[in-house]
């Protein structure tokens, strides 16, 4: 008995040095701040303690375009369209609760009625009247649900790679299997707890590479910037919640009923949301204009930046006179 009690602690001993080897903390929240959250970047206070990290860029008297990330990603998921649209547009773009310099929630709300809520806010605190609203992924999805709740704040639709609709299987799969491993973790019990705790930079780099299908992208300050900010202080606590709660498709009927002019862009690669459910919101949304981009993955605005933001302007040019979204 005494031998199994000696290797019992022994085992216990080893893994709390290896966890204690494998730990990665929380970032600091001030030097996060210091290194992603510099001009233009402002911090604005929207209510029930919630701070919201935004960049609001171009003419204040200029169609305003309002943009949202995906899921574990952050407002700099826009800068290549940002840079370019800000000459002649006002940018607006900000950390959702969970992400970036956001951080988590105060009440730990992550209901979809509360992503919206804080649209609504963020747009209240702008002046925004009136505005097209895009987003990639989980923002899409986000975007889509305010255009739905509030129809007469949208001018237009940008939906990217657009969660929200009801799941498809993929139509193709590798090698893999498709998907993200980083995404598949966090929904499994257990193994999630760990991650908050344990999560190491080539995970990031390997649920980035699964990502996207134009690989040139992916750099080391890209890596760097969603690992340190998927562990700003709150933000892994917040992943976990999300991903504890089923995934809810918004409703056809309400999709069917958005009258704003929309313009979907999709990568005909993407594992994550595949290009069939590109095409049902093509089909769904009564005015809706798809492109899909041959060789590129889940983040056209980042890995087809020519392409996506040529498509972006003519479709602005054409549905969103100057003068018309504010």
């Amino acid at each position: 008995m005494k031998w199994l009690l000696r290797g019992a602690l022994a085992l216990i001993a080893i893994l709390v040095i290896a966890f204690l080897a494998l730990r990665t903390p929380d970032t600091d929240a001030a030097a996060m701040r210091a290194k992603y959250g510099g001009p233009p970047s402002q911090f604005v206070a929207i209510g029930e303690g919630v701070t919201i990290h935004l960049r609001d860029e171009g003419p204040r008297d200029a169609p305003a375009i309002l943009l949202l990330h995906g899921s574990n990603a952050d407002l700099h998921t826009w800068e290549p369209w940002a840079r370019a649209l800000r000459q002649r547009y006002r940018v607006i773009r900000f950390d959702q609760v969970g992400h970036g310099l956001t951080g988590p929630d105060p009440r730990h709300d992550y209901s979809l009625a509360n992503y919206v809520a804080d649209i609504r806010e963020v747009a209240d605190r702008l002046g925004l009247k009136r505005f097209i609203i895009g987003g990639n992924s989980m923002g899409g999805k986000h975007a889509l649900a305010f255009a739905i709740a509030h129809p007469d704040r949208v001018a237009g639709l940008v939906l990217v790679d657009a969660s929200g609709t009801p799941m498809l299987p993929l139509a193709r799969k590798d090698e893999s299997g498709g998907g993200n491993i980083g995404f598949k973790l966090a929904r499994m019990p257990g193994i999630n707890l760990l991650i908050e705790q344990i999560t190491p930079r080539r995970l990031i780099a390997k649920s980035l590479a699964q990502s996207v299908s134009v690989k040139s992208i992916i750099t080391d300050a890209m890596i760097d910037r969603y690992w340190e900010l998927l562990r700003y202080p709150g933000n892994r606590r917040a992943t976990l919640e999300r991903f504890s709660v089923p995934y809810a498709p918004l409703s056809q009927k309400d999709i069917a009923a958005v009258r704003a002019p929309a313009l979907i862009l999709w990568g005909a690669e993407d594992r994550l949301i595949p290009v069939e459910a590109g095409r049902w919101l093509a089909r769904t949304l009564p005015d809706a204009r798809l492109v899909v981009y041959p060789a590129v993955g889940h983040l056209p605005q980042e890995e087809a930046v020519t392409a996506s933001l040529a498509d972006l302007e003519a479709w602005l040019a054409e549905h969103v006179p100057a003068g018309e979204a504010r």
